[in-house]
């Protein structure tokens, strides 16, 4: 009877000493765990806007010929933003300077964007922008009085009004995403479309 006994110990012993040895065992055949490498840094300010189906900038100046206007969403370097509060900034466009404005100017970009791939959704169109709208876009761009007196001819320019704008390579932060003050006069010339 003993011996019966005994059994019954003797397996609850062994099955109680094989569950301890049970975690080590499965920590052993654990699969590692998988890091996801971070995406790029990118902002994005004004609409929703998304990378695909951007085209080149150099391809706008054929896509607007014969047309006045054109939605498009278009990606390109940034050379020059507006050093007051980020309202336009610049990019080549085929050879040519195209400056962006910004919807309803809802939005603004970072000053120090300048040199970051950007895609920007909204229309392109040809305008006359005046002298005094150049001479204003100089003082943004924080240039002396004397290269402002400098211009005296209105020109003829690619311009876009811009919905949404995503930088690469770039990270803002949460307020800087979200502003929308602008404390200087811009006329009409160039602003709307």
């Amino acid at each position: 009877m003993k011996k019966l006994f005994l059994l019954p110990l003797a397996l609850l012993a062994f099955a109680c000493g094989n569950t301890a040895q049970q975690p080590a065992a499965e920590a052993e055949t654990e699969t590692p765990e998988v890091v996801e490498e971070a995406a790029p840094a990118m902002a994005s300010f004004g609409a929703e806007i998304s990378a695909d189906g951007a085209v080149s900038a150099a391809e706008l100046p054929a896509q607007l010929e014969g047309q006045d206007s054109v939605r498009v969403k278009l990606t390109g370097s940034i050379d020059k933003v507006c050093q007051m509060k980020g309202c336009w900034m610049t990019m080549d466009a085929g050879g040519q300077n195209m400056h962006v404005t910004f919807k309803d100017y809802g939005f603004f970009v970072p000053k120090d964007a300048g040199g970051n791939e950007a895609v920007i959704e909204g229309f392109a169109y040809v305008d006359t922008m005046d002298v005094e709208t150049l001479r204003h876009y100089a003082e943004d761009e924080g240039k002396s009085a004397e290269e402002v007196a400098m211009i005296t001819e209105p020109e003829v320019k690619l311009s876009f009004v811009a919905d949404g704008v995503i930088i690469k390579g770039y990270e803002a932060s949460e307020p800087e995403m979200k502003r929308h003050d602008h404390d200087h006069e811009h006329g009409e010339e160039g602003h709307s479309h």
